[in-house]
């Protein structure tokens, strides 16, 4: 067993982990610049685990890593839209009221669009950019 603490083990992993959740709060609970957070974490990743001969290995732990930075994302992005779910199935709701664009005609139907893009496209386009960057990342630094 190791003497040195959890924290030091892993400040990588919780510096990146903080930073998703900061720009999480920068673009005040719209995951925009966490989403685009995705390509600088994917190429830092790529040429960090393109150093050995096995490839499928380091294709896993890159997807797994992506995972991972996705799934901060959706527990955060759950913490801040979570408790506003139900507003969807309200036939009164009134979207622009509260700050929701309508994106589809309908105020309800903006609604529920719009808890979908921040509650599953958001952390999958946060998860396809890290893998889409730490694959570019493999492939330039193994020509």
């Amino acid at each position: 067993m190791s003497t040195t603490p959890f924290w030091r083990q892993n400040i990588v992993p919780i510096a990146v982990g903080l930073g998703n959740v900061f720009l999480i709060g920068a673009g005040m609970g719209v995951p925009v610049f966490a989403v685009l957070y995705g390509l600088p974490v994917g190429w830092w990743l790529g040429t960090r685990l393109a150093t050995g001969p096995d490839v499928r290995a380091a294709l896993r732990s890159l997807v797994l890593s992506g995972a991972g930075l996705a799934g901060a994302s959706l527990l955060v992005l759950t913490f801040v839209w979570g408790p506003h779910v139900h507003l969807a199935f309200d036939p009164q709701v009134d979207a622009v009221a509260f700050g929701i664009p309508l994106i589809l005609y309908g105020s309800q139907a903006s609604m529920a669009a719009w808890f979908v893009l921040m509650l599953v496209i958001a952390p999958l386009g946060q998860f396809a950019l890290v893998v889409t960057a730490g694959v570019l990342a493999m492939l330039r630094r193994t020509d």
